[in-house]
């Protein structure tokens, strides 16, 4: 039986984030997935800022970004929109099969050892490590370890095998479905677009997402507890849309998107839990690429010193608990109000919002900047007191 310092359950890009990072500093480190190719299927928009980026140390390389992203056009059910121009390369829509191979492959250059079609299907606590059995590529298979990272998504088997509460409610999970179109046509190619209204998306929005100027992802999110599907909204806004309706399907994704219920603790005896099974998600949009790879970057520093000092406990791992909510976690829990806030709007209230605010308005409340946001209401919609109340209310 191999014996590794850290075993990583799920080879997307929090994962592979972490492998590289472990490896790096000369940990023992082994990535599985049950998956036999890395990046697929995938559960994404595609999204990544480029804000991100740079906090994350990532170059954009032609190999998987698409489409640059200047700014974002949001849409009220009348298709009055509001835009967002930052008159720059702000992000861009890659392609995320490639990103994460590539993330694969540089963290295998570093001496992490990456196997797919591996399920690890039992986990069982002996002398103070874990012993993971896994069915890999037919066979079965048993690995040794101090310390699980566990990364295999919203539904994470691996934290619930080794005794890890990672439940959260249909409130705080939506319900996804997103088609890859081709030949069709749009507005700007380098904004990225949303769609708002209760008839449209109820309790989420609809996304374009350029990959060219005829080629998008086109997506919705919904509330998990609604009676219809996601797939159903889609398939009426594609029929709706002048733009979409003749175009061509080439690829179908879905799942499920935590958009809250952060978890307290991250972390149980041998055991850190990073990105979606997590939940370590934007509330307002379900982006989480960045978020879950710098999880996984904190996630690996503890992992390291608990390596030097050999202490796999609780109360030593739950210093990436605190590490991440300085970092990350307050600001999400800030932006969970916003996304409560804009549950509350109905229809009209969106059409008022397109007619009142601005882009920059717009981003100081997905910013989780309560204070401007707050002020900002109080001047713009003097004229609307009942809806100003609605928003203050998630304001404070």
């Amino acid at each position: 039986m191999q014996e590794f310092d850290v075993i990583i359950i799920g080879a997307g890009p929090a994962g592979l984030r972490a492998a590289k990072v472990l490896a790096e500093g000369k940990a023992k480190v082994l990535c599985i997935d049950k998956k036999q190719e890395i990046g697929v299927p995938k559960r994404c928009g595609e999204g990544f800022g480029l804000s991100w980026m740079e906090r994350l140390g990532l170059k954009p390389d032609n190999k998987w970004c698409l489409q640059s992203i200047n700014g974002a056009a949001l849409y009220a059910p009348s298709m009055k929109s509001v835009k967002i121009d930052f008159k720059k390369v702000s992000g861009y829509i890659i392609e995320r099969r490639v990103f994460e191979k590539e993330l694969a492959k540089e963290a295998a250059s570093k001496g992490a050892m990456i196997r797919t079609k591996c399920h690890a299907s039992d986990f069982e606590r002996k002398g103070g490590k874990v012993i993971v059995s896994c069915a890999e590529q037919g066979e079965n298979v048993k690995y040794a370890t101090p310390l699980i990272i566990a990364a295999d998504g919203t539904e994470s088997l691996t934290a619930r095998k080794l005794g890890f509460d990672t439940k959260i409610g249909l409130n705080d999970i939506d319900s996804g479905y997103q088609y890859e179109m081709a030949n069709i046509s749009f507005e700007n190619p380098h904004f990225i677009h949303f769609f708002f209204g209760k008839e449209i998306a109820p309790r989420g929005y609809l996304w374009l997402f350029p990959k060219g100027k005829n080629c998008a992802n086109v997506g919705i999110g919904i509330a998990g507890s609604e009676p219809k599907t996601a797939k159903e909204y889609l398939d009426k806004f594609v029929k709706a849309h002048p733009g979409l309706r003749n175009g061509s399907i080439i690829e179908v994704n879905a799942g499920t998107i935590p958009v809250g219920g952060f978890l307290d603790e991250l972390a149980a005896d041998n055991l850190l839990v990073v990105g979606d099974a997590a939940h370590q998600v934007n509330p307002i949009h379900g982006g989480g690429i960045g978020i879950a790879m710098e999880a996984a970057t904190i996630a690996s520093g503890i992992a390291l010193k608990a390596i030097a000092e050999k202490n796999f406990g609780s109360k030593f791992l739950n210093q990436y608990t605190v590490q991440w909510y300085e970092t990350r976690g307050n600001k999400l829990k800030r932006i969970l109000k916003q996304r409560h806030m804009l549950e509350e709007l109905n229809d009209n209230n969106f059409e008022t919002l397109a007619k009142s605010i601005s882009g920059s308005d717009i981003m100081l409340i997905a910013e989780g900047d309560l204070k401007s946001s707050a002020k900002m209401v109080i001047k713009k919609l003097v004229k609307h007191p009942k809806l100003a109340k609605v928003m203050l209310k998630y304001l404070k």
